[in-house]
C-alpha cells in the first residue's frame, strides 16, 4: 500500500482525477490512513459501475480491503453483503475484524454449529452455508447485492470445490460477486469463466509482494536461511547435511542418527530469541494438537500478560471435548499465549471472553 508521501505530483493527479469519477471510491479511500494501490483502486472502480471483480494478488497485498468496500456499499447504498470463507477460523477473524470497524450490531456470523445475528445486513459464514441457503430458498438471500468469495481458488478442491463452483453458477444474476484469491496460477482463464457464467467480470491481477517472504529451515538448534545468494540453496545447509550423515553412519543396519531435535518449548524460545513470533504450527490432528498445548503449558511458556488478554477475538478459537474440560483449557492456554485452533462446544464463550478485558 503506498505511502502518501512517496506518490509524485503527477501521479496524484492522475489518481485524483480518477478518483473524482468514483465518489463511492473516493469516500471509502478516505478512510484508510494510507494511498490505496492501483489494483485495489481499479477493483473498486469496476465495483462502483455495478461489475463482478477477481482479484488475484500475492498474500498481504490487502485483498480484503475490495472486500471491505463491498461491506461499505451495501451499508450506505443497501442491500446485503455475505462474506464468505472456507474455514470457521477464517469466518471468526473476519467477524472480528468487520464488528470492530463497522460495530456488532451490522455483523452477523453464520457457520455450521454457531449463529450470531444472522438477519444483519453484513454477515460472515463458511461457503457451504450460503450454498445451503441457496438450495433452501432462504429469506436471507431475497436482498443480496454482494457475495465476496475469499480464498477462491477452492474451487479447485478435489472435494469441496463444487460447493463454490455451484455458488458461481446458481446465484443470481443480480449479486455482484468479488473473488478473492492469493494463489489462482491461472487468472485469465478463470476469469473468462466467471465472465460467462456471471457476466460482466473485470480481472484484475497484481504480481507484487509488499510482504517479503522469508524462509528459514531449523537444523538442530540453529535457524538458516533456506535459500543463499541468487535464490540457491543455502550452501551451509547441504554441507551440514552432508557432515552429518558422516558422523552419523554406524553398523550395518543402524539407522542414521541426526542432530538432537528440539522439543516444542524449545523451538518456541528459539523462534522468540529470533523475533519470529507470533507463529503459527500445523498439526493435522485434534488431539496433537490439545496434546501441544498442554506440552507448552507445562514447561512454563508464557507469551502473553495481563495487559493484552482479551485483546481481541480468540487467538484461541478454541478446544475440543466436554464443555468444562475444554473452557478451562482455552482460558490457561489464552493466558499463556499458546493456543489450539480446534473448534468445540465451548467456542462462543471462549469468543466472549477474548473480546472482554479482564485484566
Amino acid at each position: 500500500m503506498a505511502d502518501r508521501m512517496s506518490i509524485s505530483p503527477s501521479e496524484n493527479y492522475l489518481r485524483n482525477k480518477f478518483l473524482g469519477g468514483h465518489p463511492k471510491t473516493k469516500d471509502f479511500a478516505a478512510t484508510f490512513p494510507f494511498e490505496l494501490d492501483e489494483f485495489q483502486l481499479r477493483a473498486c472502480y469496476a465495483l462502483e459501475k455495478g461489475k463482478g471483480v477477481l482479484v488475484a494478488a500475492p498474500t498481504g497485498a490487502g485483498k480484503t480491503i475490495v472486500g471491505e468496500f463491498a461491506v461499505s456499499l451495501s451499508l450506505n447504498f443497501g442491500g446485503k453483503c455475505f462474506y464468505t470463507t472456507p474455514i470457521k477460523a477464517l469466518s471468526n477473524q473476519k467477524f472480528s475484524d468487520l464488528c470492530e470497524k463497522y460495530g456488532e450490531s451490522n455483523i452477523g456470523l453464520l457457520t455450521g454449529d454457531t449463529s450470531i445475528n444472522s438477519e444483519a445486513q453484513i454477515i460472515v459464514m463458511t461457503t457451504e452455508v450460503l450454498r445451503n441457503m441457496m438450495y433452501s430458498n432462504s429469506n436471507s438471500i431475497r436482498d443480496l447485492k454482494y457475495v465476496v468469495m475469499d480464498e477462491v481458488h477452492y474451487l479447485a478442491d478435489k472435494f469441496r470445490g463444487a460447493v463454490w463452483e455451484e455458488i458461481l453458477i446458481h446465484l443470481s444474476e443480480s449479486v455482484q460477486v468479488i473473488s478473492l484469491s492469493a494463489t489462482v496460477s491461472n487468472a485469465e482463464e478463470f476469469g473468462e469463466w466467471l465472465q460467462t457464467v456471471r457476466g460482466a467480470t473485470e480481472i484484475i491481477v497484481s504480481e507484487t509482494r509488499p510482504v517479503p517472504l522469508y524462509q528459514h529451515v531449523l537444523f538442530g538448534n540453529r535457524l538458516l536461511d533456506l535459500f543463499g545468494e541468487n535464490l540457491k540453496l543455502n550452501p551451509e545447509l547441504t554441507r551440514l547435511e552432508r557432515d552429518t550423515y558422516r558422523r552419523s553412519k554406524g553398523k550395518w543396519g543402524e539407522r542414521a542418527r541426526g542432530p538432537k531435535q528440539l522439543t516444542r518449548s524449545e523451538v518456541i524460545d528459539k523462534l522468540d530469541r529470533e523475533s519470529l513470533l507470533p507463529a503459527i504450527t500445523f498439526i493435522f490432528s485434534r488431539n496433537s494438537c490439545d496434546a501441544a498445548v498442554r506440552q507448552c503449558l507445562s514447561a512454563g511458556i508464557r507469551l502473553t500478560n495481563s495487559s493484552c488478554f482479551g485483546s481481541g477475538l480468540c487467538g484461541c478459537r478454541s478446544f475440543s471435548g466436554r464443555f468444562c474440560r475444554g473452557f478451562s483449557r482455552c482460558f490457561c492456554s489464552r493466558f499463556s499465549g499458546c493456543s489450539g485452533c480446534f473448534l468445540g462446544k465451548c467456542r462462543r464463550w471462549c469468543w466472549f471472553f477474548g473480546r472482554t478485558n479482564l485484566s
